[in-house]
């Protein structure tokens, strides 16, 4: 039966100049290289300077509107998942739209999932897509968290990095089968229970500040492993597809430990699992499109490979999509 999908047709990313060793990190905390290489797989990340979450979100939307051969006024639809948005009001998608002279009326809008931010507003697009409400969509993931890091708690200083990675979406006739070029599967959970496990202790009702990262490590990991592995099940399950017909698994990058033990749990080959981590740290929304955008870019990813995508952060929030590239 024929159906509507949304199709990949363009990547980008981008990170900021400055770059933060471990080193660096072990003058500023007590800490060093080898706790948090063995710890997260973390040895670098990136830090904006100067530079706000719609400016590094331009960045790698022009890239991946070059990489789709289109224009900013070709693009329907423009959603960004953040938490670190650069106003209150308006969103960082209305910004963008502004400072890339977007065609006027289109709508735009920020989703608030933390580092499940860029599955949601994958997601949502998808679906506007499928509904015919839009034909192409420009879907971005971007984050400043360091502007929302403690920089003397050595447990969470150590994990979190800046950057932004985006997509453009077009809506592509299908067969209605798991060999359809396109997003194949969505699935989004919450579990509101857990609102206080991981969290920026700031907010325009309660202090009246931006607030800094605290998080109950163990909670997170205990919970992460077992919502990424369900959310990929369900997707696979979904589309009528198993372990052995994937090509990818790109979970969000979070820890090493973690995305180690999705993999195990699915029992997806240790080559067959996209790792970024290494070298840009956790960057919340920004962390799927970065890692895709990079691995697309590099012909890691082809055309044709089917990849699962899984995101799990605060709220807690997870998610799962299914698609080939």
């Amino acid at each position: 039966m024929k159906c509507i999908r949304s199709e990949i047709i363009g990547w980008g990313h981008y990170l900021p100049a400055k770059v933060l060793t471990n080193d660096d990190l072990s003058k500023m905390v007590d800490t060093n290289d080898e706790w948090i290489s063995t710890r997260t797989g973390i040895k670098v990340r990136h830090i904006a300077e100067g530079e706000t979450t719609a400016d590094l979100s331009v960045k790698a939307s022009q890239m991946a509107l070059k990489r789709a051969g289109l224009d900013i006024k070709d693009i329907d639809l423009i959603v960004t998942g953040t938490l670190t948005p650069d106003n209150t009001t308006p969103s960082v998608s209305a910004k963008i739209s502004g400072m890339m002279g977007a065609r006027l009326g289109i709508p735009t809008f920020d989703v608030a999932a933390a580092c499940s931010g860029f599955a949601y507003a994958l997601t949502v697009a998808d679906n506007m897509i499928r509904l015919g409400q839009v034909k192409t969509a420009l879907v971005i993931g971007a984050e400043t968290l360091s502007n929302v890091v403690d920089w003397t708690d050595r447990n969470t200083c150590v994990l979190f990095g800046d950057g932004a990675g985006a997509v453009v979406l077009r809506a592509k006739e299908g067969d209605g089968t798991s060999q359809d070029t396109g997003i194949l599967s969505t699935k989004l959970y919450s579990d509101g229970s857990q609102y206080n496990s991981l969290y920026v202790s700031g907010g325009v009702a309660t202090t009246k500040t931006a607030g800094f990262v605290v998080m109950n490590g163990k909670e997170v990991f205990k919970f992460a492993v077992g919502a990424l592995s369900e959310a990929s099940e369900w997707v696979m399950q979904d589309a009528g597809v198993s372990v052995e017909d994937v090509d990818w698994l790109l979970p969000h990058q979070a820890n090493i430990r973690i995305i180690e033990g999705v993999g195990h749990k699915l029992g997806m080959p240790e080559e067959k699992v996209i790792v970024t981590v290494d070298h840009h740290g956790n960057t919340s929304a920004a962390s799927i499109p970065l890692a895709l955008s990079e691995s697309m870019e590099s012909g890691k990813i082809k055309k044709g490979d089917l990849v699962v995508i899984s995101a799990m952060g605060a709220g807690f929030t997870w998610g799962g999509i299914l698609v080939r590239i």
